[in-house]
């Protein structure tokens, strides 16, 4: 008896205990619930922060548009995505990319002074309309957009 003892003791055993997976499975699935809704967070922030870059590109080219064509004159002014693309101060094919889907208007408003302060950007696709007041769109920030989902027809 003592020596079937001492071959169960000298005998390598391999392999994980049915306990030992266990909570191996646990722990990862613990990390899986953690990370995963902090990585969705910042893949929607990511694509918002884009969509406010291309409205501060719309921002810029509408200045630019204002300078050249208006001459200079910001007072009660709103330009469009057509007029834009009109004067060639942006691309034909701007996209939104939260969306990946082509604008299909766009309109920029300034203050109705002389001061040229941006009041807002809209922009707008086939199912997505978002508006952007001035303020976040010259910090580069999301905080405070109007969005609004089209009804398909």
């Amino acid at each position: 008896m003592l020596i079937k003892m001492m071959n169960r003791l000298k005998k390598e055993e391999k392999g994980f205990t049915l306990i030992e997976l266990l909570a191996v499975i646990v722990i990862l699935a613990v990390i899986a619930a953690i990370a995963v809704p902090y990585i969705l967070g910042v893949i929607n922030k990511s694509k918002d922060d884009a969509d406010v870059a291309t409205a501060r590109q719309l921002y810029d080219a509408a200045k630019l548009y204002v300078t050249a064509e208006k001459g200079g004159v910001f007072k009660n002014v709103t330009i469009t995505l057509s007029d834009l693309k009109t004067g060639k101060y942006i691309e034909n094919d701007i996209m939104l990319p939260s969306t990946k889907e082509p604008l299909s208007s766009a309109s920029i408003v300034f203050k109705n002074d002389d001061s040229g302060e941006l009041t807002s950007v809209k922009i707008e696709t086939t199912t997505l309309a978002k508006e952007y007041t001035g303020p976040n769109v010259l910090k580069s920030s999301a905080t405070g957009a109007t969005v609004s989902i089209k009804p398909t027809t």
